[in-house]
């Protein structure tokens, strides 16, 4: 069953604070849940489907009692930081399969306020018991890992990298939430102080509290709403992991999730006229770039160079409000943000220096995990009402 029209997001809201420690993830849940719902035109009483990840108690069963809905489809899909990308397709799904009409699809963190740390377990996961007794100490050892690969087999460099933090912070200039709004060069990028050989500090993505959240509606209540609603055309996912220690660093899952997303929305990446792309380290966006088939392998750090990722008028504008490295990536989950920033894109309400004029057809895509080891990884095509 193609979900190619079946479905549309009508609501988007993108909390605006960075740092919130005076109050609990759960009441930023409520606070973008509703701004979404307002954005939309609707309310917690017309929601019937609910999505989130199984960060926050129950997930799900302890969400809907905290904002007091009665959904009659509810998912807590964990993908990482692509969970909200495959929440949307998966409401597309339900609500084409007639599960439900109104899906909010609604998450927050806030690792700056409460120090990230992870909950602690009774059993490691099977990877924890021989990864973090003898191999990476922490997330950037991974994408450094997939850096230097990349590096030795195509000739990547550091400056190509940068290019990439580059254009996201001439984007972040315009957003006056974006956690780091000031733009850099290629060379502050490369002196800023080195984390995990070949990532400096800048490669690296911030670390925000925050949230947001879109809800996907059928077409029939997108068109009783006032509002512009914005076309789900296509979706996919999939996971890569590490094949019992025989990866290959230098593709993402991308390589799977974006072909099916592309078939099913019927269009091509010569069609996208601004891309969302999940922004952990530069060298996510560049392997990511490829594998979505935008360049061929290897090329991704000749494509990104000479503002090509720069709105409006680059070959491929991307995270115009500033991304994961610049602006907001609550609780290590930026996939929301990449939807929001879409559905901004879509609707032309971008900053105005950095909207993509006669923007019809968006991609967003999530990458979970690491593409170090393993990672699920979800892209999203979506469209205008006639695209």
């Amino acid at each position: 069953m193609s979900i190619r029209g079946k479905a549309f997001i009508a609501g988007a809201f993108e909390h605006p604070l960075r740092e919130i420690p005076d109050r609990s993830t759960h009441q930023v849940v409520a606070e973008v849940a509703l701004g979404a719902l307002a954005d939309a035109g609707l309310s917690l009483s017309d929601v019937d489907g609910y999505f989130c990840d199984a960060s926050l108690g129950f997930g799900p069963l302890s969400m809907v009692d905290y904002l007091g809905i009665h959904p009659t489809h509810v998912d807590s899909t964990e993908t990482g930081g692509s969970s909200y990308v495959v929440h949307v397709g998966h409401a597309a799904e339900a609500i084409a399969a007639g599960s439900c009409s109104v899906a909010l699809v609604a998450m927050a963190g806030r690792p700056r306020s409460t120090a990230m740390r992870r909950p602690t377990v009774d059993e490691p996961t099977p990877d924890a018991v021989f990864e973090s007794l003898w191999g990476m100490s922490g997330a950037v050892n991974g994408y450094a890992l997939a850096a230097t690969r990349h590096m030795h087999e195509f000739g990547t460099t550091s400056a190509q990298l940068a290019e990439v933090k580059v254009a996201a912070s001439l984007h972040a200039q315009h957003n006056p939430n974006a956690f780091l709004p000031k733009p850099v060069t290629v060379e502050e990028v490369l002196d800023s102080p080195m984390i995990s050989s070949p990532l400096h500090r800048q490669d690296c993505c911030v670390v925000t509290d925050g949230g947001g959240a879109v809800v996907v509606v059928s077409p029939e209540v997108a068109r009783q709403l006032g509002r512009t609603s914005v076309k789900v055309l296509g979706h996919g996912e999939t996971v890569k992991h590490a094949d019992n220690g025989r990866i290959d660093l230098t593709y993402t899952g991308a390589v799977v999730s974006g072909p099916r997303a592309f078939e099913e929305a019927g269009v091509t990446p010569a069609d996208i006229d601004y891309a969302s792309i999940y922004d952990s380290f530069t060298i996510t966006v560049i392997e990511t770039i490829e594998d979505l088939g935008f360049c061929a392998k290897g090329e991704g750090g000749r494509f990104v160079s000479d503002g090509a990722l720069v709105a409006p008028d680059g070959r491929l504008p991307f995270n115009t409000d500033g991304g994961g490295l610049c602006n907001n990536h609550p609780s290590n989950r930026g996939g929301m943000t990449k939807i929001i920033e879409a559905v901004r894109q879509l609707r032309g309400e971008a900053h105005e220096a950095v909207q993509v004029p006669d923007c019809t057809i968006a991609l967003a895509h999530g990458t979970g995990g690491s593409i170090g080891t393993r990672m699920g990884s979800a892209t999203l095509i979506l469209g205008t009402a006639d695209a």
